[in-house]
C-alpha cells in the first residue's frame, strides 16, 4: 500500500515537472512570435499551462525578485521539484520502510 502511494506521488511530481517544461517552451514560442494566441487551440493550451503552473510559481514570484528583468521563479520551482522527486520522497519512503510502517 505504502509502496503504491509513494510511486503515485513520484509520478505526479514527474508529470508536473513535464508540465512546467512544456509551459516554459510554450512561453518561449509565444515570445518569439511562432505561436499566435488568437488561434483557439493555442489559446487553450496556453490557458491550461498557465493555470497548471501558477499555483506554484506565483508564491515564488512574490518572494524572489526578478534579476535584471528575468523571472527566475521557474528555475527555483524546477529545482525544488527535482529535489523533492530525487531525494526527499525516496528517502522518506526508505525511512518509513525501515521503521516498519
Amino acid at each position: 500500500m505504502l509502496n503504491g502511494l509513494f510511486w503515485f506521488v513520484e509520478e505526479l511530481i514527474q508529470l508536473y515537472i513535464y508540465v512546467m517544461i512544456a509551459a516554459a517552451i510554450f512561453s518561449w514560442l509565444l515570445a518569439f512570435g511562432l505561436l499566435d494566441t488568437r488561434n483557439r487551440i493555442v489559446y487553450r493550451i496556453e490557458d491550461f499551462l498557465i493555470r497548471a503552473t501558477e499555483p506554484v510559481l506565483a508564491p515564488l514570484r512574490r518572494v524572489i525578485p526578478t534579476m535584471g528583468g528575468i523571472d527566475i521563479s521557474f528555475i527555483i520551482a524546477f529545482l525544488l521539484l527535482e529535489l523533492l522527486h530525487n531525494f526527499l520522497v525516496p528517502d522518506l519512503y526508505a525511512h518509513l520502510a525501515m521503521a516498519g510502517i
